[in-house]
Protein backbone atom coordinates (compact mmCIF):
# COMPACT_ATOMS: atom_id res chain seq x y z
CA UNK A 1 0.00 0.00 0.00
CA UNK A 2 1.19 3.48 -0.85
CA UNK A 3 0.47 6.33 1.57
CA UNK A 4 1.23 9.98 1.06
CA UNK A 5 1.05 12.34 3.94
CA UNK A 6 -0.10 15.36 3.85
CA UNK A 7 -0.06 18.56 5.89
CA UNK A 8 1.05 22.26 5.37
CA UNK A 9 2.98 25.05 7.11
CA UNK A 10 0.53 27.20 7.00
CA UNK A 11 -2.04 25.30 9.12
CA UNK A 12 -2.97 25.79 12.75
CA UNK A 13 -1.51 23.59 15.16
CA UNK A 14 -4.83 22.34 15.92
CA UNK A 15 -5.57 21.70 12.03
CA UNK A 16 -2.45 20.09 11.89
CA UNK A 17 -2.95 17.68 14.50
CA UNK A 18 -6.67 16.88 13.40
CA UNK A 19 -5.89 16.41 9.55
CA UNK A 20 -3.04 14.03 10.94
CA UNK A 21 -5.51 12.06 13.01
CA UNK A 22 -7.33 11.09 10.37
CA UNK A 23 -4.09 9.98 8.48
CA UNK A 24 -3.18 8.06 11.01
CA UNK A 25 -6.38 6.29 10.76
CA UNK A 26 -6.17 5.57 7.57
CA UNK A 27 -2.45 4.36 7.91
CA UNK A 28 -3.49 1.86 10.83
CA UNK A 29 -6.76 0.85 9.87
CA UNK A 30 -6.50 -2.30 8.44
CA UNK A 31 -3.51 -2.93 9.24
CA UNK A 32 -2.49 -5.82 11.51
CA UNK A 33 1.29 -5.55 12.34
CA UNK A 34 2.11 -3.95 16.12
CA UNK A 35 5.29 -2.47 15.37
CA UNK A 36 4.57 -1.64 11.70
CA UNK A 37 1.58 0.94 12.80
CA UNK A 38 3.65 2.52 15.80
CA UNK A 39 6.34 2.90 13.45
CA UNK A 40 4.20 4.83 10.88
CA UNK A 41 2.87 6.63 13.71
CA UNK A 42 6.06 7.81 14.73
CA UNK A 43 6.90 8.99 11.37
CA UNK A 44 3.50 10.45 10.64
CA UNK A 45 4.24 12.73 14.04
CA UNK A 46 8.00 13.97 13.25
CA UNK A 47 7.39 15.02 10.02
CA UNK A 48 4.39 16.68 10.41
CA UNK A 49 6.17 19.22 13.56
CA UNK A 50 9.22 20.74 12.13
CA UNK A 51 10.33 20.95 15.95
CA UNK A 52 9.86 17.61 16.85
CA UNK A 53 13.02 16.28 16.83
CA UNK A 54 12.72 12.69 18.27
CA UNK A 55 9.23 10.52 18.61
CA UNK A 56 8.93 7.37 19.66
CA UNK A 57 7.18 4.45 21.78
CA UNK A 58 8.64 3.00 24.65
CA UNK A 59 6.61 -0.16 25.49
CA UNK A 60 6.48 -2.06 29.51
CA UNK A 61 8.42 -4.78 29.74
CA UNK A 62 8.45 -6.12 33.57
CA UNK A 63 9.08 -2.77 35.69
CA UNK A 64 10.86 -0.79 33.49
CA UNK A 65 9.78 1.05 29.83
CA UNK A 66 11.77 -0.43 26.43
CA UNK A 67 12.96 1.32 23.23
CA UNK A 68 9.86 0.27 20.43
CA UNK A 69 9.81 2.19 17.27
CA UNK A 70 10.69 5.96 17.04
CA UNK A 71 12.45 8.44 14.75
CA UNK A 72 15.21 11.00 15.58
CA UNK A 73 18.74 10.37 17.33
CA UNK A 74 19.52 7.08 18.66
CA UNK A 75 17.79 6.64 21.89
CA UNK A 76 18.19 5.17 25.80
CA UNK A 77 17.13 1.59 25.33
CA UNK A 78 15.61 0.87 28.85
CA UNK A 79 14.00 3.52 31.12
CA UNK A 80 12.91 2.10 34.74
CA UNK A 81 9.04 3.44 35.91
CA UNK A 82 9.86 6.71 37.67
CA UNK A 83 13.10 7.77 36.43
CA UNK A 84 13.18 10.42 34.05
CA UNK A 85 10.03 12.32 32.09
CA UNK A 86 9.33 8.80 30.79
CA UNK A 87 9.58 6.77 33.72
CA UNK A 88 7.61 9.39 35.50
CA UNK A 89 4.96 9.99 33.67
CA UNK A 90 4.32 6.56 33.52
CA UNK A 91 4.46 5.93 37.09
CA UNK A 92 2.16 9.10 37.36
CA UNK A 93 -0.12 7.02 34.39
CA UNK A 94 -0.59 11.11 33.31
CA UNK A 95 1.05 13.18 30.50
CA UNK A 96 3.88 15.70 31.52
CA UNK A 97 4.84 18.82 29.53
CA UNK A 98 8.11 19.59 30.31
CA UNK A 99 9.31 23.07 29.12
CA UNK A 100 12.98 22.76 29.55
CA UNK A 101 14.40 19.50 30.54
CA UNK A 102 17.48 20.85 32.02
CA UNK A 103 15.21 22.13 34.64
CA UNK A 104 13.54 18.22 35.40
CA UNK A 105 15.22 16.90 38.26
CA UNK A 106 16.17 13.24 37.38
CA UNK A 107 16.15 13.94 33.98
CA UNK A 108 18.07 11.82 31.56
CA UNK A 109 19.58 12.71 28.71
CA UNK A 110 19.61 10.70 25.61
CA UNK A 111 19.59 13.34 23.18
CA UNK A 112 21.90 16.51 24.20
CA UNK A 113 19.73 18.35 21.67
CA UNK A 114 16.53 17.90 23.28
CA UNK A 115 14.90 21.06 24.88
CA UNK A 116 11.61 20.06 25.96
CA UNK A 117 9.31 17.15 25.66
CA UNK A 118 6.11 15.88 26.46
CA UNK A 119 5.17 11.87 27.28
CA UNK A 120 1.87 10.43 27.62
CA UNK A 121 0.90 7.54 28.72
CA UNK A 122 -0.61 4.78 27.50
CA UNK A 123 -3.12 3.06 30.16
CA UNK A 124 -5.33 0.39 29.07
CA UNK A 125 -7.64 -0.94 31.68
CA UNK A 126 -5.78 0.71 34.71
CA UNK A 127 -2.41 -0.70 33.37
CA UNK A 128 0.48 1.28 32.02
CA UNK A 129 1.51 -0.31 28.64
CA UNK A 130 4.12 2.11 27.85
CA UNK A 131 4.45 5.74 26.53
CA UNK A 132 4.41 8.47 23.80
CA UNK A 133 7.77 10.39 24.00
CA UNK A 134 8.50 13.62 22.08
CA UNK A 135 11.18 15.81 22.20
CA UNK A 136 11.48 19.50 20.29
CA UNK A 137 14.89 21.33 19.77
CA UNK A 138 12.69 24.35 20.92
CA UNK A 139 12.47 25.49 24.74
CA UNK A 140 8.71 25.41 26.04
CA UNK A 141 7.50 23.90 22.55
CA UNK A 142 4.66 21.89 24.25
CA UNK A 143 1.03 23.18 25.08
CA UNK A 144 -2.42 22.23 26.05
CA UNK A 145 -2.98 21.65 22.40
CA UNK A 146 -0.41 19.37 21.96
CA UNK A 147 -1.34 16.82 25.29
CA UNK A 148 -5.08 17.49 24.03
CA UNK A 149 -4.41 16.16 20.62
CA UNK A 150 -1.58 13.65 21.15
CA UNK A 151 -3.89 11.98 24.41
CA UNK A 152 -6.60 11.71 21.71
CA UNK A 153 -4.45 10.07 19.63
CA UNK A 154 -3.38 7.57 22.15
CA UNK A 155 -7.44 7.23 22.88
CA UNK A 156 -7.71 6.35 19.32
CA UNK A 157 -4.72 3.95 18.92
CA UNK A 158 -5.41 2.20 22.22
CA UNK A 159 -7.26 -0.74 20.16
CA UNK A 160 -3.33 -1.59 19.04
CA UNK A 161 -2.42 -1.95 22.61
CA UNK A 162 -5.22 -4.42 23.62
CA UNK A 163 -4.96 -6.59 19.91
CA UNK A 164 -1.01 -6.78 21.03
CA UNK A 165 -1.46 -8.28 24.39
Amino acid sequence: MSFELKTSENLSKEKKYQLLLSQIKSITDGEKNFISNLANITSALKYSFEDFIWVGFYLKENNELVLGPFQGRVACTRIPFGKGVCGTAAAKKETIIIDDVNNFPGHIVCDSLSKSEIVIPIVIGKEVEGVLDIDSGKLNNFDETDKNFLEQLIENISYLFQENK
